[in-house]
């Protein structure tokens, strides 16, 4: 029987999960991997210099996650909530225009309004919320099921615990809402592990409901692998495990996370003998990221 809090980098793992990618999709995955990292990492920088003064919600160590979801899905409904800058890069979203709703401007994704936890941007479908944590998923389910229209609910493991999420995945299962339910499971509520909140398993319960759900780890193909089983037959729920790199809010850290999801991917890049490609990409996004960030800093703040 599965333990309820257990970690690893392979769960859900099976022999041919990384089978059938090309060399072009695993690089075109590394490009928008790294676009993101890179805008953490200088939205990093933006917090510790002071020029980001709201609270941030970066998504470094899952930043991958929704690149590999928007590889696979297109035209969904986005609801989010922490750390989601990377939802919104992966599918679309204007960095520049990320970078000014992180500064408090009306020229921002979200006008200014939203800031780092409530990104809200009708072109690429991604939608905001009120501000109460986890409330994107019953939001999200209503609007599945009165629009008829696909729609990826986004949560993390905390959020998992309110009351209303659990109902709204319930009655998603009742409804055959279109929904596709992930929840980013880095173990932590700001820093209280799963093991003192709660007394089970977020995959077993929406099981129960009657939900094909799944538990794995983060890794990027295995999570396109599971995306492609569940958008067969809506609504769905994945797991995923993941650590995060830095604190709930802010850019500071508590020491190494549990592993290292983008090194551990490098093997791979490695054994496909793309490491070189790899890395010259990985130079390119952050040279365009350093750019970007650096010549928006000097017109906002001189």
């Amino acid at each position: 029987m599965r333990q309820l809090n257990e970690r690893s980098a392979h769960i859900g793992e099976y022999p041919e999960f990384s089978v059938g990618f090309s060399d072009s999709e695993i690089l075109a995955m590394w490009t928008k991997w790294s676009h993101n990292c890179e805008f953490e990492k200088c939205a990093a920088d933006a917090i510790r210099n002071g020029h980001i003064k709201i609270p941030a919600y970066l998504s470094l160590g899952s930043e991958h996650i929704p690149v590999a979801l928007s590889s696979v899905i297109q035209g969904y409904n986005i609801f989010a909530q922490h750390r989601a800058h990377s939802y919104y890069l992966s599918f679309g979203g204007d960095p520049l225009a990320l970078i000014d709703e992180l500064f408090g401007l009306p020229t921002g994704c979200t006008g200014g309004r939203g800031g780092s936890a409530s990104i809200n941007n009708p072109h690429i479908k991604m939608w905001g919320h009120s501000g109460l944590m986890g409330d994107q998923v019953p939001i999200g389910v209503g609007y599945a099921i009165a629009s008829g229209e696909p729609t990826l609910v986004v949560m993390g493991d905390a959020s998992a615990e309110e009351d209303y999420v659990l109902s709204a995945i319930g009655y998603a299962a009742t409804k055959l809402a279109p929904v596709i339910f992930i929840c980013e499971d880095n173990d932590l509520s700001i820093l209280t592990k799963i093991e003192t909140r709660r007394s089970w398993n977020l995959s077993d319960v929406s099981a129960s409901f009657g939900v094909p759900s799944f538990d794995i780890s983060d890794d990027p193909r295995l999570i396109v692998r599971t995306v492609e089983k569940v958008k067969r037959s809506l609504p769905g729920l994945i797991n995923i495990r993941c650590c995060r790199d830095v604190w709930h809010a802010g850019a500071g850290n508590d020491g190494s996370p549990e592993w290292n999801r983008r090194e551990m991917f490098r093997e791979a890049l490695d054994v496909r003998r793309l490491t070189g490609e790899a890395e010259s990409i990985g130079e390119s996004e952050a040279s365009k990221m350093k750019l970007l960030w650096s010549t928006r800093i000097n017109e906002v703040f001189g």
